[in-house]
């Protein structure tokens, strides 16, 4: 490796650092605010407990998205793929799984096994066709996002499928040592990703093909192979948040999550990752998640229109990428 590549992912470490220390100061100020504006109720336990088993399952799909945007792509189909994840591991659950069976916990393995291999072929498609096809990642996405949906919806037709086991609900409601057990795997699933962005020579290749995929490529990285593992993993993490949405809600639609899409892109470029790739760590997406929920939650109390909120976090999407290209412009 070059010294001027060195000195350059220096420079994005000391800009990552940099903006996670904003990221910690905004924290709290927020939690100042809500607390001036919402005494006594916005830091409760209950909303505590509610923040920490709905963070989870934004922030697993959160890191889905910051993997691929790390490369200089994007995945829009995480909530299809979400979604046919579940579904298969909801019709597996409830074909095989009656009233008083003795072997529902190797059979809940077995689905949830299933559901996570078929996120996986997924990944392992859409890398594939933005890697040796040569189509763009939006497009490559934007189209396995609609073939999925079409999937699911003629295979649901937009009914629900529910009734699990008690080894699946204890996933998406259980709790250990009082801790809500989704937090626990986000936080696992954060920590493992982290250090194999940080200190893998996979993560390394990923953020280098961010920030040149053509050096990247002169320089000896197999290119093809790491966009398909990017891909690869970014649906796994679908998967597993598929187990945690439909374990929490003991059913399974096409039609969970359609609003998390926006707000995971939001949460990754709000916690430092590049639009254009090549910057960005899981640590800031992690506190900008927390900022997010501790917002929404604060509107929610407030009264304000679910609507509205949306259409707030697509500004703020606008806002931190407008003055983020002013910076790099200066």
């Amino acid at each position: 490796m070059s010294n001027n590549t060195i000195i350059s992912r220096l420079r994005l470490l000391y800009r990552s650092n940099s903006t996670l220390y904003m990221l910690i100061v905004l924290l709290i100020a927020l939690t100042i605010l809500l607390s001036i504006l919402l005494p006594g109720r916005i830091f409760t336990l209950g909303n505590f407990q509610s923040m920490s088993f709905q963070l989870p399952e934004l922030g697993i799909l959160a890191i889905a998205m910051m993997i691929t945007i790390l490369s200089g792509g994007i995945n829009l189909s995480i909530i299809a793929t979400t979604n046919v994840s579940g579904i298969i591991t909801a019709t597996i659950l409830t074909k095989f799984i009656t009233v008083g069976s003795g072997n529902s916990f190797f059979i809940s393995v077995i689905a949830v096994l299933t559901g996570w291999a078929a996120a996986l072929l997924i990944g392992i498609i859409n890398g594939f066709i933005i890697a040796y096809v040569g189509v763009s990642p939006i497009l490559a996405t934007l189209g396995m996002m609609t073939v999925l949906q079409g999937f699911n919806i003629l295979y649901t037709k937009g009914y629900v499928i529910s009734g699990f086991p008690p080894e699946i609900l204890f996933i998406g409601n259980g709790t250990i040592l009082g801790i809500p057990l989704p937090l626990i795997i986000f936080l696992v699933i954060a920590f493992i990703i982290g250090i194999l962005l940080d200190r893998t020579p996979f993560g390394l290749s990923n953020y280098l093909i961010g920030s040149n995929e053509t050096a990247s490529y002169l320089s000896g990285i197999n290119v093809k192979k790491v966009l398909i593992c990017t891909y690869a993993i970014s649906s796994l993490l679908c998967g597993i948040a598929s187990t945690v949405i439909i374990a929490h809600f003991n059913s399974a639609r096409a039609g969970y999550a359609e609003s998390y899409l926006l707000i995971t892109i939001l949460a990754a470029v709000l916690g430092g990752a590049d639009p254009y790739g090549g910057l960005g760590k899981i640590s800031g997406l992690v506190i900008a998640l927390f900022i997010l929920q501790v917002a929404s939650s604060g509107l929610n109390l407030l009264g304000v229109s679910t609507h509205f909120t949306k259409a707030l976090w697509g500004i703020i999407l606008l806002i931190v990428i407008g003055l983020r290209n002013i910076k790099l412009k200066k």
